[in-house]
């Protein structure tokens, strides 16, 4: 009887470690990745993520990749801020650490931001010379540079829509 009771408390407990391993698992967070139809001939693909600074500040990060009558338009990467707590330095290019190479995108917003906390890079031309294999690090051109680290899932979903 002893040993029957011992029994059935182990596969309780073996019971009740299982549902808690399988309840406490969370997946890791996923973007959002849209696609937009804005006119009969243009598609807008968006590609969102939030990552966060060197100093912990959270940030919107989104690739734009515009596709018109079939053909490639423009692929933009737009950083977003919290309001009235960074500023960008418009005109400056942003700064991409990629291993030992640094790679530049112009600023979009070199004329009008819709905001100072908004920036908006052309990364069409580097798009495809980023790293998959290892973080990349964005530059940001602010009044007080910060880093944003990019994991290469991100990037690998970047060159993938």
């Amino acid at each position: 009887m002893l040993r029957k009771q011992q029994a059935i408390l182990s596969w309780f407990l073996i019971l009740i470690l299982v549902l808690t391993l399988n309840l406490s698992y969370s997946r890791p967070a996923q973007a959002v990745v849209s696609k937009q139809l804005e006119t009969p001939e243009q598609i807008l693909y968006q590609s969102r993520h939030t990552l966060r600074d060197n100093t912990g500040s959270s940030w919107q990060v989104v690739l734009f990749k515009r596709v018109k009558s079939g053909e490639l338009r423009e692929i933009n990467l737009r950083l977003v801020g919290f309001p009235g707590e960074v500023e960008f330095a418009h005109v400056q290019p942003l700064k991409i650490q990629d291993a030992d190479n640094i790679l530049e995108a112009d600023d979009v917003f070199s004329e009008k931001s819709p905001a100072p906390n908004v920036g908006q890079y052309d990364i069409k031309p580097i798009l495809s010379q980023l790293s998959t294999h290892h973080l990349i690090e964005l530059r940001l051109p602010l009044e007080k540079e910060r880093t944003v680290k990019v994991p290469p899932a991100v990037i690998i979903e970047w060159q993938s829509i």
